[in-house]
């Protein structure tokens, strides 16, 4: 039983993470594509 529940909290810990990276390379994107934009308007 316990074995069993540390790989779940592994699992989600994991999950975590990957969903940190996740939105952090969205917010670059978008940041990116605003630089583009006022780059463009100028």
């Amino acid at each position: 039983m316990r074995h069993a529940f540390v790989l779940v909290i592994g699992g989600l810990l994991l999950a975590t993470l990957a969903a940190c990276n996740t939105v952090q390379g969205v917010g670059r994107d978008i940041e990116s594509v605003g630089r583009a934009g006022k780059d463009a308007m100028h």
